[in-house]
This record gives structure tokens, C-alpha cells and sequence, in this order.
């Protein structure tokens, strides 16, 4: 019999797959985690059918929006799989840490950490012994409070990860800022950050425009970069309904992603027994990693110049005039730039031939409202903020934002991370209401602009970060360049982490360092005024309760409210203003709280958050109101590149695309069948083009490397890599995040935001 409390040797078994998304395949694989995590079936069934629904919780996944009217099974794969994976029989206690020292357990795989279970009690990191060990609540607190007062503000970092509810994050930001610390840091840092800064300077708002009701009118949905089936399948829900409509969807994407081809609707009888399936995308463009601004651009080339020659023949006009001249500015130099690029250029960055292109775009001009969907793939770029750019270019030439079934529609990872930053977890002060919070809660803020998740990183290298403090997330496993950051992280006077369960982030711990157990979202949290209720906000800006009523995997939990008001109480002065154990006995007061500081937002927020589908968050935007765009109005930008690597081709460099299987989500990895792929049993993948294979003489199967291509003195290097060929555009590679983080430099970011560009870069194949 397996001992749980080992790693595991695994070999990769290599099968094509053909079916497609859903169907059999996901019930198999919740099944498959239900047998790995050892959840009690008949308790995950009940908590399954409260996941996403209005008396239920949010589900602890991806934040696609949930709808007024719930499917019976509200639920995708991997949101089951993530249920289960908080449900887990599994307990990770003090027995574990003392069989194990740190530095053992830094040979154990992501997915081995993590089947050791919840975490039940709080554990102090004793360094004698290289072990965690017992310790109690308030020797915690007392302990970092020292610490705290003892450090200078600007060099502690605030880390969020997009877990925590909108009452915890705004407790935590503003528990960081009367600190004295801007270092606000989250997950979006890593992910999403070219969306706020691209839409932002595009629309005036940082946040996508569209509702789910849109799905239901959009005549035509083009998705950019976004892998629907592994990272938001609900969202197949509302594609299967907009096909079988007759609604184009068309995809622009490296990968052939089953989600995006074809969908077998597990909740629909008729599917499962008939082996009827859905097909998704009516156009499929597979274009290089790097490619969409050449692409876009090719769109809106053939949109403009067959407007100019609708125009010269008195014809109807493609564009949308009346938009552009109301509402936008820029569009003249942007025509003229798209006007002279040559098509032969396009098509070389972008990899797809003109006709390819232009049947895009006659699909685009002869749909009246669409959507654009996109996710990481345009983000995590050198120049991701001007792919988001793109994609607005495009909506506005004909007018598809601020009308129904049309708008940039980015799709967020974590449950409730664009949530986070609207409560206030931002390094950026002019992003956060300073001097309401300076009048509501009687101090000052520090007004000097903090640390994202890249910039702490480099305060971490040259020694002006000396304490981090994690809501959440695995911060060390997530960032780029993670030995280097690795190396460096035990220097720090103090790091704590609030966490469910094990994983690597915790392993490499500071001179004081706490690993804190919090509730799930699943599970009853019970405080002085009875059981609470919490809130996030989904991809949609539409902000949802979420209640647990599950027992709690340990009675030595704590909340992560509960959590973060003992930190403060230990760390700061007192404040009158501030009730800190008030605001843990009773979330509605923290709401109330909230609703004071962002008025525009959340009025009558305790009143309206349980109703279905949630309450919307304004969006000036959605109204084609511009005024807070650079100039007041939306803008047209010009591209200065049209690849988004942000690196010159050579002979030998390939562009590394960062993948995740549809067994994990983000870090998580809850398992080693990455179906769609047609791999099962590992993940020390490397998916090549079988062109470029005969090229360069490698076999399906053999070992190779990659090192990164790099100027900055830094030998960065994966070994040991099964080579398998794949239907990848030539020079074009893919592996698993977060493994292949070993490959990404710190300073490989996207321009404006500092995104980590983890979805093109530079390396090259090493045969040993």
C-alpha cells in the first residue's frame, strides 16, 4: 500500500485525445479526485450542489460569473476538484512536521505537499531542527507583532492571493497601509495586470465591460488566449448556447484547446447518452505565441480598408463613425498605421496566411455585437498591455463597447481577485481612496507608490525587502526566476503565511517564520455574533455572497478575518476608529465599513449581496461613458511591435509557452492527467512541433533541456524533459507552470505592468 506521506515516482504515459471537453472524461476525473483526496462522496455531493448557488458558497476556483438562474450542478470539473480538494479526509498536523524536516520535504513534488492535507493547528519554524513545530495562537500573534515593530514599514510586503473574501482583503490592505506599508502585491500582479493598466488607458476603466446577459445576444464572440475548458468551463455553458444559435465563435490561439472545438454537456442527458456533442469554434487560427497584435492588426487592416473602399463607392460603411467620432480619439493615426503595415509582415509575425485573417474579419464586420474574449495569452506578454490595446482597437471600430452583447470580456483566475484590488489591495496609491480612508479611519496613509509582485522580488534580491506576509497563494512557487527568489528569501527578518494546506511557498521560511491554518470558504465560520457570511467578486464585476456550513477540518482553525485582526491588534496602535474584534464578531459591520469607503460601489451592500446573480459594480465604461480614459474619451493606440515577445527572432530561439494541465489550477496541481493533452501520469512534458522535431533530430520520447536566452549574466536551466511532439505552430514549445518558472527572468515582463511575460519565452532545446 502507497504511504501518503511519501513522494511518488511517475512516468508519463503519451495517448492523442480527440473528445471532447466535458462529457464522461470530467466526471471521471472528479471521481478520480475523490478517490486521491479520500473526501467523503455523499458530504462533497451535498457541498457540490451548494457550489455557485445564491443560499450556497463560492466556489474557491476560477471567478466566472455566477448566473441568476443556476444549473442544477453549478459546478465545472475543476471546481469540484477544488471542493474536494478543501474537503479532503487528509490531515497535515504536528506528526507530519515531525517526521519531516523542511529540507526534505523540498524534494516533494506540488501535488505530494499537498496530499498531505489540511493544515490543523498554527506551526512556529524552528531552525535547529529544520522542522515546523507546535505552537499557540496568541505566541503567534505576540510574535509577529514584535517582529512587525521592529522593521521598517517600506520593507515588509502585504501579499494577497485571490482566495480571500472582499471583508478579509479590505481588512488586510488597510491593516498594511496604517502600518505604514503600500507594499500591496496580489495575484493579478502575476496575471492580469496588463488588463488594468490596457483597459484603463483604452476605456477608463480597468475591468472588463461584460455581463453574462450578453452571451445570450452576442452575435458573434472572438476569443484571444484564453483556455475555456481548463481554466472556466462553466463559461462552455453560455458558447454551447451561443453556437447552437448560430453564432460565430472564433478562436485565435496556439494550442488546439478541446474546449474551444468541442463540448459534450454532462449535464444534458440527450449528450451523455447519445454521444451528441456541441462543436464550439466555427474558425480556429492557430498563430504563433506572441502573435495576436500582427493578427489583430490584420483585422482591423482589412475592417478599415474595406471601409475606405465602401466609402470611395458610396456603400454601406463597415466602421462605426458615428462611435469613433462621439466617443473615441486616435483613430486617424491608428487607420493610417493599420493602412501601412504590409500584409506580408503580418502574416510573417503572426504565422497565419491573409486569406486566414480576412476570413476573420468578414465574420467580425458582419456581426453587429461581439464579444472578445480573452485571457493570459494575451497578457503575459512583453507588450500584453498592447495586446488588451488591440482588442479595444478592434471593439471600437465598429462600436461593440457599451451596448448589449458586446465589450472586452478578460477572464480572471482566482475566484475573487479582481475583487481584492476593488477593496483596496493595490501597490498604486492613486488607485486607492487615500484620503477617505485618511478621514474615515483618522490616519495617514503612505501616499509613495509600493511593491508588485515583480518589484518585490527585486526589493528581495538587493535586500530592501525584510518581511513578507502571504493572505494565501504560493507566492515563491508562482514567481519568475524562483531559485534565484528562493535563494534569497531566507534572508528576511520574518515571513508568515496563512494557508489550507502545504505547498512549497512554505517550506523556505525566514529568521521568525509562522505558517497560520485559516477556514476554507466551504466551512462554517463562526464568530461572537453567530455564523458569517462573506463576499467576493466575480470576472463580471458582480459581487456575490458565500456562506459555509461545513465543520471546520480542525478546531484549531481560525478565519482569515479572524486572522488578520489578531496581526493588527499585535502590530499597530490602537485605534478608535478601528474595532478590530468588533469587525471579526460580525463581517456585516466590516461590509458596512467597506460601503462607507467606496460609496459609488457598494451602496446598500449587506441589503443587496444575496440576491441571484449577485449586484453589479458600476462601470462607467458599460455606459460609454469615457471620462476617466486618458483625454476623456476612449483611445486608439498604435502598436509599436507587432510580435509581443518582446525579443528578435534567432536561429535556435524558440518561444516557450507556460502551460497548465486540466488537472491543476494556478499552482494547485490536483493531479497528473492532463486528458486533454493526452498526457497521464507526470509532467516533465516538452511539447514540440514535429516539424521542428525532423529539424533538430529529436524522437518522440527522448530526454532534453531548455536554458533560457538571456543577457543578464544568469544561467537559468530545465533538464530532463520528455520530448513529445505536438500540434504546436513551428517554434513555438510548451511546459508546465509552475515547474518551468525556473526559466522565467524576473526582468521578462510586459511593458506598463510589469506582468510576468510567461507565455513567450526566450529559450533554447539543450540535448545532453
Amino acid at each position: 500500500m502507497t504511504d501518503p506521506t511519501q513522494p511518488r515516482t511517475r512516468r508519463a504515459r503519451i495517448k492523442s485525445y480527440d473528445g471532447p471537453a466535458g462529457g464522461y472524461g470530467s466526471l471521471k476525473g472528479i471521481a478520480e479526485a475523490v478517490v486521491h483526496e479520500k473526501t467523503p462522496p455523499l458530504p462533497l455531493a451535498r457541498q457540490l450542489l451548494r457550489q455557485n448557488k445564491v443560499d450556497g458558497f463560492a466556489c474557491v476556483s476560477c471567478a466566472w460569473p455566477k448566473p441568476v438562474k443556476a444549473h442544477p450542478a453549478e459546478f465545472c470539473e475543476n471546481g469540484a476538484k477544488a471542493t474536494a480538494w478543501d474537503m479532503t479526509s487528509r490531515r497535515c498536523g504536528r506528526d507530519f512536521f515531525a517526521a519531516h524536516t523542511l529540507t526534505e520535504l523540498l524534494d516533494w513534488s506540488d501535488y505530494d505537499l499537498e496530499q498531505t492535507g489540511r493544515l490543523t493547528e498554527p506551526m512556529r519554524y524552528d531552525a535547529a531542527s529544520d522542522r515546523y513545530v507546535p505552537c499557540a495562537w496568541g505566541e503567534a500573534f505576540a510574535a509577529i507583532g514584535a517582529a512587525l515593530k521592529a522593521l521598517e514599514p517600506t520593507s515588509v510586503t502585504f501579499y494577497a492571493s485571490g482566495r480571500a473574501s472582499l471583508e478579509t482583503s479590505y481588512m488586510w490592505a488597510l491593516m498594511a497601509r496604517m502600518y505604514g506599508s503600500q507594499n500591496l502585491p496580489d495575484s493579478s500582479n502575476m496575471c492580469h495586470e496588463s488588463t488594468s493598466v490596457g483597459l484603463k488607458q483604452s476605456l477608463g476603466a480597468p475591468v472588463g465591460t461584460v455581463l453574462l446577459d450578453d452571451f445570450e445576444v452576442a452575435d458573434a464572440i472572438f476569443f484571444f488566449g484564453q483556455n475555456v475548458g481548463s481554466n472556466s468551463p462553466r463559461l462552455l455553458h453560455d458558447l454551447q448556447k451561443a453556437a447552437r444559435r448560430g453564432a460565430p465563435i472564433v478562436t485565435f490561439n496556439p494550442l488546439k484547446e478541446a474546449g474551444l472545438e468541442r463540448f459534450k454537456n454532462p449535464q444534458s442527458p440527450f449528450q451523455m447518452l447519445t454521444g451528441d456533442e456541441t462543436k464550439i469554434s466555427s474558425e480556429y487560427y492557430q498563430l504563433k505565441a506572441g502573435g495576436d497584435l500582427a493578427a489583430i492588426t490584420g483585422l482591423c487592416k482589412w475592417l478599415i480598408e474595406a471601409d475606405d473602399a465602401a466609402t470611395a463607392a458610396n456603400g454601406l460603411p463597415v466602421l462605426d463613425h458615428g462611435f469613433i467620432a462621439e466617443h473615441t480619439q486616435g483613430f486617424e493615426s491608428f487607420a493610417a498605421f493599420c493602412r501601412n503595415t504590409a500584409w506580408s509582415e503580418i502574416e510573417r509575425q503572426c504565422g497565419l496566411p491573409r486569406a486566414e485573417i480576412e476570413k476573420a474579419a468578414a465574420t467580425y464586420a458582419s456581426a453587429p455585437a461581439v464579444i472578445c474574449v480573452y485571457g493570459m495569452g494575451l497578457t503575459q506578454h512583453v507588450l500584453g498591455v498592447q495586446n488588451v490595446h488591440m482588442v479595444c482597437n478592434l471593439l471600437m471600430l465598429r462600436g461593440n463597447v457599451g451596448r448589449p452583447g458586446a465589450g472586452p470580456c478578460p477572464v480572471r483566475g482566482h475566484s475573487n481577485v479582481q475583487g481584492q484590488r476593488t477593496v483596496g489591495i493595490t501597490e498604486k496609491p492613486e488607485l486607492a481612496p487615500l484620503d477617505i480612508l485618511k478621514a474615515q479611519y483618522d490616519f495617514e496613509p503612505p501616499r509613495e507608490k509600493g511593491w508588485n509582485t515583480v518589484e518585490a522580488c527585486e526589493a528581495l534580491l538587493d535586500g530592501r525587502m525584510n518581511a513578507f506576509l502571504g493572505l494565501g497563494g504560493n507566492f515563491l512557487r508562482a514567481v519568475p526566476d524562483s531559485p534565484r527568489i528562493e535563494a534569497a528569501w531566507r534572508r528576511q527578518k520574518l515571513t508568515v503565511q496563512i494557508a489550507t494546506k502545504l505547498n512549497r511557498g512554505h517550506l523556505v521560511c525566514g529568521q521568525v517564520a509562522f505558517l497560520l491554518p485559516c477556514l476554507s470558504r466551504i466551512e462554517r465560520d463562526t464568530q461572537a455574533t453567530g455564523d458569517q457570511i462573506v463576499s467576493v467578486e466575480d470576472s463580471s464585476s458582480c459581487i456575490h455572497a458565500s456562506f459555509g456550513d461545513r465543520a471546520p477540518a480542525s478546531p484549531r482553525l481560525m478565519s482569515e478575518a479572524a486572522i488578520v485582526g489578531e496581526i493588527a491588534k499585535a502590530s499597530l496602535a490602537p485605534n478608535p476608529k478601528v474595532d478590530w474584534d468588533a469587525w471579526v464578531g460580525d463581517y456585516a459591520l466590516v461590509r458596512d465599513a467597506i460601503e462607507a469607503t467606496y460609496p459609488q460601489w457598494f451602496e446598500g451592500f449587506n441589503q443587496r449581496f444575496h440576491q441571484p446573480g449577485g449586484f453589479h459594480r458600476p462601470n462607467k465604461a458599460r455606459e460609454r461613458n469615457f471620462s476617466e480614459a486618458p483625454g476623456g474619451k476612449a483611445n486608439f493606440y498604435k502598436p509599436t511591435a507587432l510580435s509581443a515577445t518582446g525579443f528578435a527572432e534567432a536561429k535556435g530561439v524558440f518561444r516557450l509557452i507556460t502551460l497548465r494541465s486540466n488537472d491543476q489550477f494556478n499552482t494547485t496541481v490536483y493531479g497528473y492527467e492532463d486528458r486533454f493533452r493526452g498526457v497521464s501520469g507526470a509532467r516533465d512534458i516538452l511539447f514540440v512541433n514535429r516539424g521542428d522535431m525532423q529539424r533538430l533530430g529529436l524522437v518522440e520520447g527522448q530526454r532534453a533541456g531548455l536554458e533560457t536566452v538571456a543577457d543578464d549574466g544568469v544561467e537559468r536551466r530545465m533538464s530532463d524533459l520528455r520530448v513529445t511532439g505536438y500540434d504546436i505552430p513551428e517554434g513555438c514549445l510548451g511546459t508546465y507552470y509552475p515547474e518551468c518558472n525556473v526559466l522565467v527572468p524576473l526582468g521578462h515582463h510586459a511593458e506598463g505592468s510589469k506582468t510576468p511575460a510567461s507565455k513567450s519565452v526566450p529559450v533554447r532545446i539543450v540535448v545532453d
